[in-house]
């Protein structure tokens, strides 16, 4: 649904198309598996077969005698480890004492040609002692399970533990008194629900170009979200000076999240540097799923209480997210997320983070979010129900308003829920009714925290008064469209003035991931800095060209004036400004330290096969708080692309296992995402409450629509089978079972 264009912009709001579309749908923009440099070798990683084994020995001679082989590199190629985040991080590069999951690297071989590197790797001996596997959290938390790291104590609320444990951590967040609470219900659900791994199915693999030039500087071409963590990762773990590691991001084909982390950037500086020569590896489709950061696996215990007149009492919950190999998993956020757009006097949350076979886990958008807005929306619904009260009604009669505290302890700012849900309540697809039997219609909310961070932004004048604009953000979705867009709107300028780039780290100033919904609003307002200053300047040299005191100069819809007669166009200014002065230009450096919170309310309407548990979307609608839509277009993009993946999580994804801790569906036959031909034409209504803290308004947009998915669609299978499911993906086999057709699977 369009959204009506605010009055008080000139740019802002329009339908602009992106600057990067025109080379991406041509093919001529350079993403990471496109980059070739004169001399390149190509890399390959060997992979450990198994879950979890110690290594006892590894052989490279093989490999490297090989006619056509550079450089092989193992754990001993790297610097010794220094702290114990540093070990992790060093030992998920390489594998030093012990494999911890199928897919672990063991070793790197760089060769003339691709083929003679995987060759090389097959040659490479390697002993291993295997040792018990465990993927499943519940049984990693046991006291009886194999330990993963012999030196992991759990970090609890009690201190540091005495004995091994896979518990990474254990938090509480406590408000109120639950117990209390629960004795003023009227009505209490509780339920516990099982969510699978799921990974970001981006079509771009990882992929790393490294050089080193012959005073010892590190270049690495490399498909990121950030190029300065990169840098940093590089720093940290070659034990390198900042100024001499270089990295220059390319296009993205996908991320979501994962591609905060580097996978194979290190690994090719290693076989560079021993080569001599540039080394580029890119991950084959089965390595990129089975050895790097999918989302976490996630158990949960939920119990809520409301009474007769629809006010929850108190919340409960344990949630068990699974880490992968090293501790790091989103259970935080997830705690955040679960409860976060209500007013819950009373609340208990626990939180552990619990390290299993599988790869270390990373974000996916909305890290941790997706599986607990899952587990308790279609709790909500079940108490909306049974206390017969409509979904949003509900919901609205709970809802926080600015102001509130949340159960784990943050306060609410400036937010628009309640917009959200009333204007899902008044949407035709909300009161459409159904047509057919099998159907039902199901509705869920949540509540995404967003983010600020760190951007830079330079935005430099031109002698015919366009100016080039570089940000030091990647750009994931359209960003530099968005960025160039708020920058015009500062200048007052129409937007085919500005040509924006994304620079590397030799040449713009530092920048935060892109991720967390931060670029368009971080980024943004150092592009609209920048911009004033531009004016600002500007307006000087107009006051010295005029001679007259600067602050008789001023500026409005792109001309400058001064008394009755004295009148530049940018453009005229622009042409005289190298004469005046010196060039013209500014960069900004912010630190967002506050940011706005999004909502998402979706509506599902579902049919569901009652021989064959299939279920067949038949409509969906995102209701979404954008804060202030720069490009709609691209707004309604992530409003789509996000339900779309959470659609995947509810229907379709996660990882499979056999008892040996080996993935069972290590490519795009077997793991299915949804495609065109299973998702309906998504619908969509944009809701601008302004963030107050940004000049224009704009809040994140990127997270909030994949959180909503599951549990909707759940609540619309519920009203369509009269089942509850507990379990992602709800597979046909799980809705069969749940419905007694079949026995437990």
């Amino acid at each position: 649904m369009s959204t009506q264009k605010n009055a008080q912009f000139n740019v802002v709001g329009e339908r602009l198309p992106r600057y990067d579309g025109a080379d991406k749908v041509t093919g001529k923009a350079i993403f990471g598996p496109d980059v070739a440099l004169p001399g390149m070798l190509h890399g390959f990683v060997l992979r450990s077969p198994h879950a979890h084994a110690r290594l006892r020995s590894i052989n490279t001679s093989r490999a490297e005698a090989l006619q056509g082989v550079y450089a092989v590199v193992t754990a001993a190629d790297l610097p010794p480890a220094g702290s114990t985040d540093h070990r992790y991080a060093r030992d998920n590069t390489f594998a030093s004492d012990k494999v911890l999951y199928v897919g672990h690297a063991v070793a790197a071989v760089a060769a003339r040609t691709q083929a003679l590197a995987e060759e090389a790797a097959r040659l490479i001996e390697v002993e291993y002692e295997v040792l018990p596997a465990v993927t499943d959290v519940l049984a990693a938390m046991q006291d009886d399970a194999p330990i993963l790291h012999e030196d992991m104590r759990t970090h609890s609320l009690a201190g540091r533990g005495e004995k091994p444990s896979n518990v990474a951590s254990h938090f509480q967040q406590l408000k109120g008194d639950p117990a209390h609470g629960f004795a003023e219900a009227d009505v209490i659900v509780e339920r516990e629900c099982h969510t699978a791994t799921v990974h970001q199915g981006y079509i771009e693999s990882h992929a790393a170009v490294a050089t080193w030039s012959d005073d010892g500087v590190l270049t690495v071409y490399t498909t990121t979200q950030g190029s300065f963590a990169v840098r940093d990762h590089i720093v940290w773990l070659l034990d390198l000076p900042m100024s001499q590691v270089r990295v220059v991001p390319t296009e993205v084909g996908g991320a979501f999240g994962g591609k905060n982390t580097s996978y194979v950037d290190v690994a090719a500086a290693l076989l560079a540097r021993k080569a001599r020569r540039p080394v580029k590896i890119t991950m084959p489709r089965p390595d990129v799923f089975l050895a790097t950061g999918p989302s976490s696996g996630a158990i949960f215990r939920v119990k809520m209480g409301a009474k007769r007149d629809g006010h929850i009492t108190a919340v409960q919950a344990e949630l068990f997210y699974e880490a992968g190999a090293y501790p790091g998993s989103p259970v935080g956020s997830g705690a955040t997320v679960m409860f976060g757009p209500y007013a819950i006097p009373n609340g208990q949350v626990d939180g552990y983070d619990v390290v299993t076979n599988g790869p270390r886990v990373s974000s996916y958008r909305a890290p941790g979010g997706t599986p607990g807005n899952f587990a308790v929306e279609t709790l909500v619904d079940e108490l909306a129900e049974k206390l017969g009260m409509d979904p949003i009604e509900f919901r609205l009669l709970n809802h926080a308003h600015e102001g509130d505290e949340r159960v784990d302890g943050g306060t609410h700012g400036s937010i628009g829920g309640i917009e959200v849900l009333k204007a899902a309540q008044a949407c035709e697809h909300y009161r459409a009714p159904l047509t057919g039997p099998n159907q039902g219609h199901g509705v869920a909310h949540a509540f995404w925290g967003n983010w600020g961070g760190r951007s830079s932004c330079t935005l430099s004048v031109n002698g015919d008064g366009s100016m080039n604009l570089v940000t030091s953000s990647v750009d994931l979705s359209g960003t530099r469209t968005t960025i160039a867009m708020q920058a015009a709107e500062a200048l007052e300028l129409p937007p085919e003035r500005i040509r924006p780039s994304v620079g590397d780290t030799d040449n713009t100033g530092y920048a935060d991931v892109s991720a967390g919904s931060r670029t368009t609003y971080a980024t943004g307002i150092a592009a609209i800095q920048a911009a004033e200053d531009v004016i600002a300047q500007m307006r000087a040299r107009a006051a010295a060209l005029w001679d007259v005191p600067v602050e008789n100069v001023a500026y409005a819809n792109g001309v400058f004036s001064a008394a009755s007669d004295l009148r530049f166009t940018f453009a005229e200014l622009a042409e005289q400004v190298t004469g005046s002065g010196g060039s013209v230009s500014s960069m900004a450096n912010i630190d967002a330290a506050e940011w706005g919170a999004g909502f998402s309310t979706q509506i599902a309407d579902v049919e569901v096969d009652p021989e064959t548990g299939k279920v067949t979307l038949l409509r969906y609608t995102v209701v979404q708080d954008v804060g202030q839509a720069v490009n709609p277009t691209m707004v309604e993009g992530q409003m789509q692309g996000g339900a779309t993946q959470g659609i995947g999580w509810a229907l379709y994804e996660g990882y499979a296992y056999n008892e040996k801790g080996q993935m069972l569906n290590a490519n795009f036959l077997d793991y299915k995402i949804p495609t065109a031909l299973d998702v309906p034409m998504i619908e969509t209504v944009i809701v601008e409450v302004p963030y107050p803290k940004h000049p224009f308004g704009v809040r994140g947009v990127g997270e909030p629509p994949i959180l909503p998915p599951p549990a909707a669609i759940a609540n619309a299978i519920y009203r369509a089978t009269g089942v509850r499911p507990d379990r992602l993906p709800m597979t046909p086999a799980h809705l069969l079972e749940k419905m007694g057709v079949i026995g437990d699977w």
